[in-house]
C-alpha cells in the first residue's frame, strides 16, 4: 500500500507523476464560479469527451451529403458502424471482438439476454442475485419470472449480508449457489454493487454457478471501464453494461452486451430476433426464416442509431489508448488516497461502507452518513462538488428511515480526476459544521 501524506504539495506531486494525467485534457468539465467543478459522479454519468461533438457532426454531415447512401459509402458505412466500437468494448470487458456488441440500452439488453439464458426446466427454475441490486435488475428479474409463470417470492433467491454487515462475503454467495444447487437455472449478479461499491469475485461466482448446473450472467454497469474484466477467460455466459458511466458515452448512451462464443457462435442458441441480427451476407435479401449472424452481432434487433453511436467513438478510443491495466493502477492509488484522507477526519460524520480491501472495490467509496448527511451533501454541492446522494437503502435493514441519513457516493474516475481534486474534496468535508437550530 502506498505511503500517503495529507498536504496539497503531496497531492500535486502524485499528479505530476501520473502517467495518465494528460487524459484529463480530453474532457469537458462543468463550471463553478469560473473553475472546473470537482466532479466525482462518473459512476452516474461520465464527462463529455472533447471530440464527441466532432464525431457527431461528422455523421450529421454525412447524412446531409449522402442521405441513405451513408449506409454503404465512406470510410465507416453505417451498416458497419458498430464494428468501430468492438475493439474497445472487447478490451474493457475482456472478450473477443465477436463476443461483444453495442446495441439498445442496458435493461433492454438484459431482457433480450434473459430471453436467451433464463431457461427454466422442471425443478431448475430459480434465479440467484444479490440483495440490493440496482432496481432495473430487480424489476427485470421479477417480471421475467412472472412472464414464465413463477412467483418471485419463491423463484428469486437474494443473497443478503450477515446481520450488521453492509457487504457480502464471497463464500456466502458460493454457499447459497451450492445450497440451491439443482433448482438454480441462472445466477445473475452485478459485477460491482452500485450502492456499496463492492466488487464481486465474478470468476468464483461463475465457476460455482456452472458447477451447480446453472448459467451465469453479470450486469457490468458499474464495472465496465472501472475495473479490469475477463468475461471470456472467466467463462461467463453473458453480460450487459451501460456506457454512460465510467465509459463517458453520453446520457442514456447505448449498452454493451457480451455473449460467450460457445453461445454466440451457435446458431441454435435461442433468442428474440430482428432483421439486423440476420446473416449479414443475406440481410437485404429479405428472406423468410431467421439465420443469425455469427457472434454477438446475431442478437441485434434493429439497425443502429448512428447519431447515438457517433459520440461513443470519442470515449471508446480513450480506453484503448490508456489501457485498463493503467486505469486500474491509477484507480487503486486515487481511491486509496481518498480513503486515507477521509480516515484522517475526526470525528467523522460518516462511515465508509465500501470494502477496505482494494481488490474488492473499484473507483468508488460510499459514505454512510448520519441524520446530517443530506446537509453535508448540499454543503458540498454549494461549493462546486458534484457527487451522488442515495437515500438509506442497505439490504436487510429498515429502508424507511427518514431524516437526512443516506449514502454519499464519491467516484474518482482515473481518466479525468486528479489527486489534487481528492485533496480539495476532503478539505471541504473538513469544513462542514452541523447547522445549529
Amino acid at each position: 500500500m502506498p505511503v500517503y501524506e495529507n498536504h496539497a504539495a503531496f497531492a500535486a506531486q502524485l499528479d505530476s507523476e501520473d502517467p495518465l494525467r494528460s487524459f484529463r485534457e480530453q474532457f469537458l468539465f462543468p463550471q463553478f464560479e469560473g473553475r472546473d467543478v470537482l466532479y466525482f459522479c462518473g459512476n452516474s454519468l461520465g464527462l463529455q469527451p472533447k471530440h464527441a461533438q466532432a464525431y457527431l457532426q461528422e455523421e450529421l454531415t454525412r447524412w446531409a451529403e449522402l442521405g441513405v447512401e451513408g449506409h454503404f459509402k465512406g470510410d465507416l458505412p453505417w451498416t458497419r458502424f458498430h464494428k468501430a466500437l468492438a475493439p474497445a468494448s472487447a478490451h474493457v470487458v475482456g472478450a473477443n471482438e465477436h463476443e461483444v456488441i453495442v446495441m439498445n440500452t442496458l435493461t433492454v439488453n438484459l431482457h433480450l439476454l434473459l430471453a436467451s439464458f433464463y431457461r427454466p426446466s422442471g425443478q431448475r427454475y430459480k434465479i440467484i442475485m444479490e440483495a440490493g441490486a440496482f432496481p432495473s435488475d430487480q424489476y427485470a428479474v421479477e417480471t421475467q419470472l412472472r412472464w414464465h409463470g413463477f412467483n418471485p417470492e419463491e423463484a428469486l433467491v437474494e443473497v443478503v449480508p450477515h446481520e450488521g454487515a453492509t457487504c457480502l462475503e464471497n463464500q456466502d454467495i458460493l454457499d447459497v449457489i451450492k445450497q440451491h444447487g439443482e433448482t438454480v437455472a441462472l445466477v445473475l449478479f452485478g459485477g460491482l454493487n452500485y450502492y456499496t461499491g463492492q466488487l464481486y469475485d465474478m470468476e468464483a461466482i461463475t465457476k460455482a454457478g456452472h458447477e451447480a448446473g446453472a448459467l451465469v450472467g453479470f450486469d457490468l454497469a458499474h464495472a465496465a471501464g472501472n475495473v479490469p474484466l475477463a468475461m471470456h477467460d472467466w467463462n461467463v455466459d453473458f453480460a450487459v453494461w451501460c456506457t454512460y458511466k465510467y465509459m463517458n458515452s453520453g446520457p442514456g448512451a447505448l449498452s454493451g452486451a457480451f455473449i460467450h462464443e460457445r453461445h454466440a457462435l451457435n446458431p441454435e442458441t435461442p433468442r428474440l430476433a430482428g432483421w439486423w441480427g440476420y446473416d449479414t451476407a443475406q440481410r437485404f435479401n429479405m428472406k423468410k426464416g431467421f439465420i443469425p449472424t455469427p457472434g454477438a452481432e446475431g442478437w441485434q434487433v434493429s439497425n443502429a442509431p448512428i447519431l447515438a453511436f457517433a459520440p461513443m467513438r470519442a470515449s471508446h478510443s480513450l480506453f484503448l489508448q490508456a489501457g485498463m491495466d493503467a486505469i486500474r493502477e491509477k484507480s487503486l492509488k486515487l481511491t486509496g488516497y481518498l480513503e486515507f484522507l477521509l480516515q484522517q477526519i475526526t470525528p467523522k460524520p460518516f462511515r465508509i461502507i465500501t470494502p477496505a480491501n482494494p481488490a474488492q472495490r473499484g473507483a468508488q467509496l460510499s459514505l454512510l452518513t448520519d441524520a446530517e448527511g443530506r446537509k453535508l451533501f448540499e454543503f458540498l454541492s454549494s461549493r462546486g462538488v458534484v457527487c451522488d446522494w442515495r437515500a438509506h437503502n442497505l439490504p436487510g435493514e429498515d429502508n424507511s428511515k427518514g431524516g437526512g441519513a443516506g449514502v454519499i457516493r464519491i467516484a474518482p474516475a482515473p481518466l479525468y480526476n486528479r489527486f489534487v481534486d481528492v485533496f480539495q474534496l476532503v478539505a471541504l468535508i473538513r469544513q462542514f459544521k452541523v447547522p445549529v437550530g
